[in-house]
């Protein structure tokens, strides 16, 4: 493999201590379309399969930089975790002929047990297995694989996702300062593979979302298989401790 790639830091705000949870809704949106623009500038490169975009906040998660910043990385491969989603969206359409992430969210706004908040199009949830506990998923009601394409499609449509973005990461800031986030969106379809099985009903089969993974210091952790999680805490009692939470109206 050659060493080719990229590897970019997002200012998030020009404001040094303007950060997702207390920055703007206007500012959020705009990094938003930020990183749609960054994602589909480097999907013209044919070389990139992947652009990852995440956040690493607090010392615990491998914080770099002290200003308010994303980074972006494509690579010539798909991550491995993003590939598992990818190859079970395509089995779980290949059976059902539906997205398994429109099937999630209907059936926890149906439940209505896991489901943090909703903001107009975007639900903000926590998964029924989660990997860590408080793990939080952003998702829009409008099904699209690629996010720099939803986000580009019409002026504003990233308003509610951004609002709801700083108002989750308000909630977790009450358990843990310290959390991963990445983004979730489809490989580069603008140049896609004859031969991986994935690609062939990839805009029907995945759905891009947001995953935010809080750390606790305090966690139990416990011997597991690799791919196999263990958390302490339920979806059910970390919604309620999150809806509970006293943020900004």
């Amino acid at each position: 493999m050659r060493p080719i790639g990229a590897h970019e830091v997002l200012v998030e705000n020009f404001r040094h201590d303007r950060h997702l949870w207390n920055a703007s809704e206007r500012e959020i949106e705009q990094f938003l379309l930020l990183v749609a623009n960054r994602i589909q500038d480097l999907k013209r490169d044919e070389r990139f399969k992947y652009v990852s975009v995440f956040k690493n906040y607090g010392a615990s998660a491998g914080q770099e930089f002290e200003h308010a910043n994303s980074q972006l990385t494509a690579t010539t491969f798909v991550p491995r975790r993003v590939l598992y989603e990818l190859r079970a969206g395509r089995d779980y359409y290949a059976q059902k002929e539906r997205c398994v992430f429109c099937d999630i969210l209907a059936q926890e706004e149906r439940q209505n047990q896991r489901v943090v908040e909703v903001r107009g199009d975007y639900v903000a949830i926590c998964p029924y297995a989660p990997r860590v506990p408080y793990e939080t998923w952003i998702l829009s009601h409008v099904h699209d694989s690629s996010f720099e394409r939803s986000a580009l499609s019409k002026a504003g449509v990233m308003a509610d996702c951004a609002t709801l973005l700083k108002r989750t990461l308000q909630r977790i800031r009450t358990i843990t300062e310290d959390f991963h986030l990445v983004l979730h969106t489809a490989p580069n379809t603008l140049h896609r593979s004859e031969s991986l099985g994935y690609w062939k009903t990839i805009d029907d089969d995945y759905h891009w979302h947001i995953e935010i993974m809080p750390i606790l210091s305090s966690k139990n952790r416990s011997y597991t298989f690799k791919e196999v999680y263990y958390s302490p805490v339920s979806s059910e009692t970390a919604v309620r401790r999150l809806r509970e939470a006293k943020i900004e109206p």
